[in-house]
Formats: structure tokens, C-alpha cells, sequence
């Protein structure tokens, strides 16, 4: 009995997640108003020393897209560079460098305007590795084998990013899975408000893509790049709107996850507008 009691201990024990670095969110985030003379064009938020969120502000564009800026020792990655105009280098340039004059890596969930008009500013910037939003330039800077079945992943220097290639929202869409503190990057694949669907079957292949790779990882968060949702279950705030005072959280969970994998299937191939309760399904 002692034995079996010592075995099953032991199992127990390496069943056990891997220890993930903790963060937290702010109160609130910005928008875009009331009053836009007194709104910063950004919002910046340290989830952890080394895990940055960073969100524009509604007053300069509706969109008011979430970039995220993630420290390891060797080299810093940033993902996405802001909708227009965006004024993204030099705010990047003005957080405070306790890190050291890291070397940047610039990457993109996918390539749309929202996401992508920062480019220009970094492409003319000296210590920075720009890669592309197009499906060819993240399957050679992330080593992707292949596109877009098999992932691939970039070292920060004691920090491994996984990059998973979610096409369906966007031809280039890739997620990214941070192994230090569990968080997903999914881009605007997932996120609380209006999930625009371009390619029903290839949208529905990322997802379930996406569901078999965190069923062996711990996933804190699952984090996208905007909030449409409003903190009333199944109401969004219309498109263009720049002042959202009572928006949903920004993080989601994995049973989100299941929930859109599951909303997908039950449409058995034919793409149709649903509403959930923290996000809708919105074929284009």
C-alpha cells in the first residue's frame, strides 16, 4: 500500500503544469474619450516586467488595436505595429529600458492595415529584425516547416515564443504562445467582439489547430488584438466606435476556445452570423 501510495504520488506530481511567471490588468482600459484633449494616443501596461500590452488610443483610430511587447535576454519581440496613423517606433522608443538596448524582432498577427501601418518607422530603424506580414516571411523568420500545419517558434534568449499559422481571418494570421507565463496571442482570430471570418474552412482548421495545441499546454490567458464586446453578455459596441466605457475584459480562456470550436462545427460547413456570449461568429 505504502509503495502504491509513493507511486501514485509521483505521478501526481509530474502530471503537474510547469510553474508560469503571473501578471496582472489594469482596472480599466482606454479608449478613445469622453473628452479626446485629455486621452493619450497609448495606454501602456506592464502584465509583468517582461510582458508588455500596449493599446491605442479610440481618438486616433476606432480600431483601437492591442500590441504586445515581450522581453527575453537576448532580444525583445513586438507584435503588431498599430493602425493609422501610428506613431508606434517612437512611443516603443520612449518605455523605460531596464531591459538594456535589446535587438527588436517586429512581427504582425496578420496583415491588415489596423495591424501593419507602424511598418515603415521600424523598417528605417538600425537593431531591428522586421519580418513581413505574409505567410512566406513567418514561415522562413519563425522556421515553420510547414504552412500552415506544423508550427514553428523564435528564442528570445531564455524565452521560447511558439508561433502556430492560423490562417481564415487573414491569408499571413499566426498566434503566439508564450511557455513563460501561458499566455495566447491570437490576433483577431479570437478575441471579445466580432470574429470576422474571410475563409470559412481554413478558419475552421486554425481553430481546431489551435484547440489541439493548448490540450498539452496551460494556457492563462488567451489574449486578441481589440475589445468590441461590451460587459453585457452578447451586446457589442457598433463598428467605428471610439469611446467604449463599458467594455468586456480583454482576456479570455481556453473554454472560449472550445466554445468557438464548437459554434464552428455545429454550422456543418455553412458559414452563418452567431452570437455568443463574449464574442460572434461573422462570416465576410
Amino acid at each position: 500500500m505504502i509503495i502504491w501510495l509513493m507511486l501514485l504520488a509521483r505521478s501526481a506530481a509530474s502530471a503537474q503544469p510547469p510553474q508560469l511567471e503571473t501578471g496582472s490588468f489594469p482596472a480599466f482600459w482606454t479608449t478613445g474619450g469622453p473628452d479626446c484633449r485629455h486621452v493619450p494616443d497609448w495606454q501602456v501596461h506592464a502584465y509583468n516586467p517582461d510582458f508588455y500590452i500596449l493599446r491605442q488610443s479610440g481618438c486616433t483610430n476606432y480600431e483601437k488595436p492591442f500590441l504586445y511587447l515581450i522581453f527575453g535576454h537576448g532580444r525583445a519581440l513586438l507584435v503588431d505595429t498599430g493602425a493609422s496613423p501610428a506613431n508606434t517606433a517612437a512611443f516603443v522608443g520612449t518605455l523605460p529600458a531596464r531591459h538594456g538596448a535589446l535587438p527588436l524582432v517586429v512581427a504582425h498577427s496578420h496583415g491588415h492595415a489596423d495591424h501593419v501601418s507602424g511598418d515603415a518607422a521600424f523598417q528605417k530603424m538600425e537593431g531591428v529584425t522586421f519580418v513581413p506580414a505574409t505567410a512566406e516571411a513567418g514561415q522562413k523568420a519563425f522556421s515553420i516547416p510547414q504552412w500552415p500545419e506544423e508550427s514553428g517558434s523564435i528564442d528570445l534568449g531564455g524565452r521560447v515564443i511558439d508561433v502556430i499559422p492560423i490562417p481564415g481571418h487573414q491569408a499571413a494570421h499566426v498566434a503566439y504562445y508564450d511557455r513563460r507565463t501561458g499566455i495566447l496571442l491570437t490576433g483577431d482570430h479570437l478575441y471579445p467582439g466580432r470574429l470576422y471570418v474571410a475563409d470559412f474552412p481554413a478558419y475552421l482548421a486554425s481553430t481546431q489547430r489551435l484547440v489541439q495545441f493548448t490540450a498539452t499546454r496551460p494556457v492563462a490567458h488567451i489574449l486578441g488584438c481589440h475589445i468590441e464586446q461590451s460587459a453585457t453578455p452578447y451586446a457589442d459596441y457598433p463598428a467605428g466606435t471610439k469611446y467604449q466605457p463599458q467594455e468586456h475584459t480583454l482576456e479570455l480562456g481556453r473554454a472560449h476556445l472550445l466554445e468557438l470550436l464548437a459554434g464552428l462545427e455545429a454550422l456543418h460547413g455553412t458559414p452563418a452570423r452567431v452570437r455568443f456570449r463574449d464574442f460572434t461568429i461573422w462570416p465576410k
